[in-house]
């Protein structure tokens, strides 16, 4: 399963959970176009209030399968299959655990979640109508992401990938369905959205169902010990991935405390979805090889982890180089896509995508270098770039730079971030 070249296990793992990634990003985006041809920039705004509500989601969910599927893996190759099933119920039990209580609270408390996820009462009503379908059916989406990811460590990869893939297409089906011959508005949108991840949670179940890897469904034995080694393992992941949407969430207040309004919501809605599709990539690629680091970490083939590592990282660092250098050319034609007729709305976001990004060719080092101290069980170097990258320096940066440089400095903290914990990066190797 894990035989073959280093070039070779990369191509395999990597890139169909990064393809399969992307096109569940990409029908994000696709909600973003026919919004703003459909709707216009009001309702561009009401639904990026929703994108990081959704990110955190995306984000639990990966904390739960990249937390099993290191140890899973592991088990693997210590050839330890019992111990593999019992892990992969205790996963399924955890989503399902965290898909009640966020259903619950989420429709319980939906009016304060959405003014603080940064609506403003121009957009409140049609946030709340995105925002509904998202919670209403957010356990769909948790497990949509834990069995692709769990898939995945049981030998599949390209099998995530379809599910993935297939659930985005259908959403991109259905956006148009629900939003021009239905006529259904914004909530159309959102519930083409949340139908997408139920099409890729039937595509995964009967690789489970018929137990055609490893992993299969058995009697519970709930042992809390082995749920917190499952969020204590998964904790970097997740917050690798809720760095969207911190992220997200953070820019949403700066942007309106700076003065830029609804035009600055609806600009960074774009330019966040250009952030997600290079994240993406990444991430993509990292979850791709959590399963090949947490093997041959199983099987003490510590001179095969290291080759891949750096064969990754020059990967990664190519891969951002250019996708900035396609952002310089080419970024006015993708925001156009948006609101064609919007031309002050295009000018404001191709001037402020160049700041966002410029420093985002580290990102993907910096994703990478998580998942591989997560996989390898390093679990507080992993968390500490997490952290350094999510919590602590995009938040200060935002704080601190428009003091000295004025509101137009937000737009550099992002890209300024990656670049600080790429420094720690570079030390904690050094570190043993």
């Amino acid at each position: 399963m894990y035989e073959g070249k280093t070039h070779s296990l990369f191509v395999k793992y990597a890139i169909p959970q990064m393809i399969g990634l992307l096109f569940n990003s990409i029908y994000l985006i696709v909600d973003g176009i026919f919004i703003g041809n459909r709707l216009g920039r009001d309702a561009m705004a009401a639904a990026a209030v929703s994108v990081p509500f959704i990110e955190i989601l995306i984000a639990l969910s990966m904390a739960v399968a990249s937390g099993a599927g290191v140890i899973i893996s592991s088990q693997i190759g210590r050839k330890e299959n019992d111990k593999a099933v019992q892990t992969f119920n205790t996963a399924i039990l955890c989503s399902a655990g965290i898909g009640i209580v966020v259903v619950a609270l989420g429709n319980v408390f939906i009016h304060p979640l959405a003014e603080l996820l940064g609506s403003t009462p121009r957009i409140h009503d049609e946030a709340i109508e995105y925002l509904w379908y998202i919670v209403t059916f957010s356990p769909f989406l948790l497990f949509s992401f834990l069995l692709g990811g769990l898939v995945r460590n049981d030998g599949r990869p390209k099998l995530a990938m379809f599910a993935l893939a297939f659930g985005s297409v259908s959403n991109m089906l259905l956006d148009y369905v629900f939003m021009y011959p239905l006529n259904m508005g914004i909530a159309g949108a959102a519930l083409a959205t949340a139908l997408g991840p139920i099409f890729s949670v039937l595509i995964l179940l009967p690789h489970f169902l018929m137990k055609k890897g490893q992993l299969h469904f058995a009697k519970w034995k709930i042992r809390f010990c082995n749920i917190r080694r499952i969020f204590t393992l998964g904790f970097p992941s997740f917050i690798m991935e809720f760095s969207i949407g911190i992220v997200t969430f953070v820019y949403n207040f700066a942007i309106i405390r700076h003065g830029y309004g609804e035009i600055g919501l609806a600009s960074y809605l774009v330019i966040g979805y250009l952030m997600l599709i290079i994240l993406t990539i990444f991430l993509g690629m990292a979850e791709g090889l959590q399963p090949v680091f947490s093997y041959f970490t199983g099987t003490g083939e510590t001179d095969r982890n290291r080759d891949m590592r750096r064969f990754a990282a020059k990967v990664f660092l190519g891969v951002g180089i250019l996708c900035y250098l396609l952002i310089v050319l080419f970024s006015r034609n993708f925001f156009t896509i948006f609101n064609p007729g919007d031309l002050e709305l295009i000018d404001f976001m191709q001037s402020k995508s160049l700041y966002y990004f410029c420093g985002f060719f580290l990102a993907g080092y910096n994703v990478l270098m998580i998942s591989y101290w997560q996989s390898t069980q390093r679990t507080r170097k992993a968390l500490v770039v997490s952290l350094s990258r999510s919590i602590i320096w995009p938040p200060v940066l935002i704080l601190l730079l428009p003091l000295l440089f004025g509101g137009e400095a937000i737009w550099l903290c992002h890209s300024l971030s990656e670049c600080l914990t790429a420094c720690i990066v570079f030390v904690l190797l050094r570190i043993a």
